[in-house]
């Protein structure tokens, strides 16, 4: 029996979301999907610029896993472009955690 899925962390609230080449219908164009957690994967590694690494523990698996799922979204993205196909953004398997902020907060010294 296969180890259960873990669950993908995600930073924010999914939006699903369909794109699709100007002018063209978009009942007669196939449709490429990318996950919400591939989305994510591409924001961490190519928007924000984290490593590997560094982007597996704001998801929460493990760097191999990143590395899939950031090579499948990449893969997905290229198709639709190259392609003339809708990238629609939907479904995945996780859950949303926004980030903590960065760094100790001291509200509770008094100011000097």
């Amino acid at each position: 029996m296969p180890r259960p899925r873990k669950r993908r962390i995600l930073a924010r609230a999914p939006q699903p979301a369909i794109y699709k080449p100007t002018g063209a219908p978009l009942d007669g164009l196939r449709h490429v999907t990318l996950l919400q957690e591939e989305l994510e994967a591409l924001r961490l590694a190519d928007r924000e610029g984290l490593t590997q690494i560094e982007a597996a523990e704001h998801m929460g698996i493990s760097r191999s896993s990143f590395q899939r799922i950031v090579a499948h979204a990449r893969h997905q993205v290229a198709l639709a472009l190259t392609e003339g196909h809708a990238l629609q953004i939907e479904g995945g398997d996780f859950e949303v955690k926004p980030p903590r902020p960065r760094g100790p907060r001291r509200r509770d010294q008094p100011s000097r």
